[in-house]
């Protein structure tokens, strides 16, 4: 798996979804090359057309990786060669029922918040390599109710609105952390709310939509490409603004969670 190099790349994550077919329209549009990461082949290829009617772009296509378990996020990342300007965590799901990986890890931690680390992990030299380089973290408003303690429901009822809510926080929060890992390093890292689109994940969660899937990539594609951001990381925003994120005054918080993430 080559990139181009003298184009500039970018990586989304759960790219077959509404929002995810949304981001990677948009930051091909802004001219780069996009590679779009789905966990199915079918779906891929289906999303791949979309996206490349959508943005009127050929310089898009698709990689299998299943973000849910660690091997296959790093066998992606072995098979990348060249340049990584930008990364966008995108990818979650909220199933209603509590189930674990094959490693033995619950699915919606594993999806939600690990395969965001693994990514950022996997990918930290391909993005050292292309500095200045910036990671987008899609979070959520929705988030709250983390317990360092039971991060995988195992003394909880699990709850799939609670687990998602969980696994935004943790989002916002291992964001912070990875912005003060490479503050010298050239990469920046932010998160953010998307927007509301009607989508597979919001009707689990038991919501609709009240934007269309461009409205809510919006704010996603601004912090992957505008050149007024070169500068910003560690922060948390929504409708293209900085907005105010109480769980990153959370130090130790942050600490905790960071190390517990960093043993899986």
């Amino acid at each position: 798996m080559t990139s181009t190099e003298s184009k500039r790349i970018a990586i989304v994550t759960g790219a077959n979804g509404v929002i995810g077919k949304a981001i990677a329209s948009g930051i091909a549009k802004a001219g780069f090359e996009v590679v779009m990461v789905c966990r199915d082949e079918k779906r891929a290829q289906r999303a791949l057309d979309e996206v490349r009617r959508a943005s009127e772009r050929s310089h898009v296509r698709t990689e299998l990786a299943d973000l849910s378990r660690r091997e296959s996020v790093f066998a992606l990342a072995a098979r990348w060669q060249g340049r990584l300007d930008v990364l966008v965590n995108n990818a979650a799901i909220a199933p209603r029922r509590r189930s674990e990986t094959p490693e033995g890890i619950e699915v919606q931690f594993a999806t939600n918040v690990l395969g965001y680390v693994w990514m950022m992990r996997a990918f930290e030299a391909a993005l050292r390599r292309s500095a200045p380089a910036r990671v987008v973290n899609v979070a959520s408003y929705w988030a709250g109710d983390l317990d360092l303690t039971d991060l995988q429901f195992q003394r909880r009822r699990y709850d799939n609105d609670q687990a998602y809510r969980q696994s935004k926080q943790a989002n916002r929060m291992l964001t912070v952390a990875f912005a003060q890992r490479w503050h010298d390093a050239g990469i920046t890292v932010n998160s953010c709310h998307p927007g509301d689109a009607n989508s597979a994940l919001s009707n689990a969660l038991g919501f609709g939509g009240s934007e269309t899937p461009e409205q809510a990539a919006a704010t996603p594609v601004w912090l992957a490409t505008d050149p007024s951001l070169h500068d910003a990381t560690g922060q948390y925003f929504a409708n293209r603004q900085p907005a105010h994120c109480v769980f990153a005054a959370d130090a130790q918080g942050i600490a905790t969670l960071d190390e517990i993430c960093s043993r899986y």
